[in-house]
Protein backbone atom coordinates (compact mmCIF):
# COMPACT_ATOMS: atom_id res chain seq x y z
CA UNK A 1 0.00 0.00 0.00
CA UNK A 2 1.67 3.21 -1.17
CA UNK A 3 1.55 6.65 0.42
CA UNK A 4 -1.75 8.51 0.08
CA UNK A 5 -1.76 11.15 -2.68
CA UNK A 6 -5.49 11.86 -2.96
CA UNK A 7 -7.62 14.76 -1.63
CA UNK A 8 -6.34 15.69 1.82
CA UNK A 9 -9.47 17.46 3.07
CA UNK A 10 -11.45 14.27 2.50
CA UNK A 11 -9.18 12.53 5.01
CA UNK A 12 -9.39 15.47 7.45
CA UNK A 13 -13.20 15.33 7.32
CA UNK A 14 -13.17 11.61 8.05
CA UNK A 15 -10.53 11.50 10.80
CA UNK A 16 -10.58 15.00 12.30
CA UNK A 17 -7.79 17.61 12.42
CA UNK A 18 -4.45 16.38 11.07
CA UNK A 19 -1.99 19.29 11.51
CA UNK A 20 0.77 17.52 9.59
CA UNK A 21 -1.34 16.71 6.54
CA UNK A 22 -3.13 19.99 5.75
CA UNK A 23 -3.62 23.50 7.09
CA UNK A 24 -6.97 23.90 5.35
CA UNK A 25 -10.21 23.59 7.28
CA UNK A 26 -13.07 21.59 5.72
CA UNK A 27 -16.37 23.36 5.07
CA UNK A 28 -18.37 20.47 6.53
CA UNK A 29 -17.85 18.94 9.97
CA UNK A 30 -19.21 15.52 9.03
CA UNK A 31 -17.42 12.73 7.11
CA UNK A 32 -17.56 12.69 3.29
CA UNK A 33 -19.80 10.42 1.26
CA UNK A 34 -23.49 9.67 0.87
CA UNK A 35 -23.87 8.44 4.46
CA UNK A 36 -21.51 10.93 6.08
CA UNK A 37 -24.19 12.64 8.17
CA UNK A 38 -25.68 9.42 9.51
CA UNK A 39 -24.66 8.50 13.03
CA UNK A 40 -23.40 4.95 13.16
CA UNK A 41 -22.38 2.90 16.14
CA UNK A 42 -18.72 2.06 15.57
CA UNK A 43 -17.21 -1.24 16.57
CA UNK A 44 -14.09 -1.46 18.74
CA UNK A 45 -12.13 -2.47 15.65
CA UNK A 46 -13.36 0.61 13.77
CA UNK A 47 -12.27 2.92 16.63
CA UNK A 48 -8.78 1.39 16.71
CA UNK A 49 -8.52 1.47 12.92
CA UNK A 50 -9.39 5.17 12.92
CA UNK A 51 -6.68 6.00 15.47
CA UNK A 52 -4.15 4.04 13.43
CA UNK A 53 -5.19 5.87 10.26
CA UNK A 54 -4.68 9.21 12.01
CA UNK A 55 -1.02 8.33 12.60
CA UNK A 56 -0.58 7.01 9.06
CA UNK A 57 -2.00 10.01 7.27
CA UNK A 58 -0.62 12.70 9.59
CA UNK A 59 2.97 11.46 9.32
CA UNK A 60 2.66 10.34 5.68
CA UNK A 61 3.49 6.67 6.20
CA UNK A 62 2.40 3.55 4.40
CA UNK A 63 1.15 0.51 6.29
CA UNK A 64 4.47 -1.34 6.21
CA UNK A 65 6.39 1.66 7.56
CA UNK A 66 4.00 2.19 10.47
CA UNK A 67 4.11 -1.51 11.39
CA UNK A 68 7.91 -1.31 11.38
CA UNK A 69 7.80 1.66 13.79
CA UNK A 70 5.41 -0.24 16.10
CA UNK A 71 7.81 -3.20 16.18
CA UNK A 72 10.73 -0.89 16.98
CA UNK A 73 8.72 0.76 19.76
CA UNK A 74 7.93 -2.64 21.30
CA UNK A 75 11.65 -3.39 21.66
CA UNK A 76 12.29 -0.23 23.70
CA UNK A 77 11.70 -0.08 27.46
CA UNK A 78 8.88 2.18 28.60
CA UNK A 79 5.43 3.00 27.30
CA UNK A 80 5.18 1.54 23.79
CA UNK A 81 2.64 4.18 22.72
CA UNK A 82 4.83 7.09 23.83
CA UNK A 83 7.95 5.55 22.27
CA UNK A 84 6.04 5.13 18.99
CA UNK A 85 5.06 8.82 18.98
CA UNK A 86 8.65 9.83 19.79
CA UNK A 87 10.00 7.74 16.91
CA UNK A 88 7.56 9.38 14.50
CA UNK A 89 8.23 12.87 15.87
CA UNK A 90 11.98 12.39 15.40
CA UNK A 91 11.68 11.74 11.66
CA UNK A 92 13.55 14.43 9.72
CA UNK A 93 10.50 15.52 7.71
CA UNK A 94 8.51 16.01 10.93
CA UNK A 95 11.37 17.94 12.61
CA UNK A 96 11.53 20.26 9.58
CA UNK A 97 7.75 20.78 9.87
CA UNK A 98 7.84 21.41 13.63
CA UNK A 99 10.65 23.97 13.24
CA UNK A 100 8.38 25.91 10.85
CA UNK A 101 10.58 25.38 7.79
CA UNK A 102 7.58 23.90 5.93
CA UNK A 103 3.78 24.37 6.32
CA UNK A 104 2.94 20.64 6.28
CA UNK A 105 4.77 17.33 6.55
CA UNK A 106 4.31 16.53 2.82
CA UNK A 107 5.95 19.85 1.91
CA UNK A 108 8.70 19.18 4.49
CA UNK A 109 9.27 15.80 2.83
CA UNK A 110 9.65 17.57 -0.51
CA UNK A 111 12.19 20.02 0.97
CA UNK A 112 14.24 17.11 2.30
CA UNK A 113 13.94 15.06 -0.92
CA UNK A 114 15.18 17.98 -3.01
CA UNK A 115 18.30 18.41 -0.87
CA UNK A 116 17.49 21.72 0.83
CA UNK A 117 17.96 20.47 4.42
CA UNK A 118 21.18 19.66 6.26
CA UNK A 119 21.86 17.64 9.42
CA UNK A 120 25.08 18.61 11.23
CA UNK A 121 26.14 20.54 8.11
CA UNK A 122 25.66 17.64 5.66
CA UNK A 123 22.78 17.44 3.18
CA UNK A 124 20.36 14.63 4.07
CA UNK A 125 17.71 13.79 1.46
CA UNK A 126 15.95 10.94 3.32
CA UNK A 127 12.70 12.15 4.96
CA UNK A 128 12.50 9.11 7.26
CA UNK A 129 15.98 9.79 8.69
CA UNK A 130 15.75 9.33 12.47
CA UNK A 131 17.11 12.46 14.13
CA UNK A 132 18.86 12.24 17.51
CA UNK A 133 19.20 14.69 20.41
CA UNK A 134 22.13 17.04 19.89
CA UNK A 135 21.88 17.14 16.10
CA UNK A 136 21.66 20.48 14.29
CA UNK A 137 19.12 20.96 11.51
CA UNK A 138 19.87 23.65 8.95
CA UNK A 139 19.17 24.92 5.46
CA UNK A 140 21.57 24.29 2.56
CA UNK A 141 23.80 27.30 1.92
CA UNK A 142 22.21 28.21 -1.42
CA UNK A 143 20.02 31.17 -2.32
CA UNK A 144 17.24 28.94 -3.69
CA UNK A 145 17.06 26.90 -0.48
CA UNK A 146 17.08 29.98 1.75
CA UNK A 147 14.34 31.70 -0.26
CA UNK A 148 12.10 28.63 -0.11
CA UNK A 149 12.46 28.34 3.66
CA UNK A 150 12.13 32.09 4.32
CA UNK A 151 8.85 32.06 2.39
CA UNK A 152 7.62 29.07 4.42
CA UNK A 153 8.57 30.77 7.70
CA UNK A 154 6.08 33.55 6.94
CA UNK A 155 3.25 30.99 7.13
CA UNK A 156 4.35 28.22 9.53
CA UNK A 157 2.15 25.16 9.93
CA UNK A 158 2.08 25.32 13.75
CA UNK A 159 2.51 28.47 15.81
CA UNK A 160 4.68 27.16 18.64
CA UNK A 161 8.03 25.35 18.50
CA UNK A 162 7.96 22.34 20.88
CA UNK A 163 10.13 22.39 23.99
CA UNK A 164 12.62 19.78 22.73
CA UNK A 165 13.56 21.95 19.73
CA UNK A 166 15.17 25.36 19.42
CA UNK A 167 15.30 27.51 16.30
CA UNK A 168 17.36 30.52 15.28
CA UNK A 169 15.39 32.36 12.61
CA UNK A 170 18.29 34.64 11.64
CA UNK A 171 20.60 31.69 10.91
CA UNK A 172 17.80 29.39 9.66
CA UNK A 173 19.10 26.66 11.91
CA UNK A 174 17.61 24.54 14.65
CA UNK A 175 18.78 22.09 17.28
CA UNK A 176 17.25 18.99 18.85
CA UNK A 177 17.69 19.12 22.63
CA UNK A 178 15.88 15.91 23.54
CA UNK A 179 12.86 13.71 22.89
CA UNK A 180 9.40 15.21 22.50
CA UNK A 181 7.13 15.25 25.57
CA UNK A 182 3.63 13.85 25.15
CA UNK A 183 1.85 17.20 25.60
CA UNK A 184 3.82 18.68 22.67
CA UNK A 185 2.57 16.10 20.15
CA UNK A 186 0.21 18.19 18.00
CA UNK A 187 -1.91 15.29 16.75
CA UNK A 188 -4.95 14.36 18.86
CA UNK A 189 -4.59 10.58 18.95
CA UNK A 190 -4.92 7.72 21.43
CA UNK A 191 -1.67 5.89 20.81
CA UNK A 192 -2.65 2.99 23.09
CA UNK A 193 -5.46 2.05 20.70
CA UNK A 194 -2.92 1.99 17.86
CA UNK A 195 -0.76 -0.44 19.82
CA UNK A 196 -3.84 -2.58 20.50
CA UNK A 197 -4.69 -2.55 16.79
CA UNK A 198 -1.25 -3.95 15.96
CA UNK A 199 -1.11 -6.35 18.91
CA UNK A 200 -1.70 -9.37 16.67
CA UNK A 201 0.77 -8.30 13.98
CA UNK A 202 3.70 -6.77 15.88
Amino acid sequence: MSRYRGPRLRIVRRLGELPGLSRKQPKHAYPPGQHGQERKKRSEFAVRLEEKQKLRFNYGLNERQLLRYVRRARRVKGSTGLVLLQLLEMRLDNIVFRLGLAPTIPSARQLVNHGHITVNGKVVSIPSYGCRPGEAIGVKDQEKSRKLVEHNLEFPGLANTPSHLEFDKSKLSGKINGLVEREWVALQVNELLVIEYYSRQA
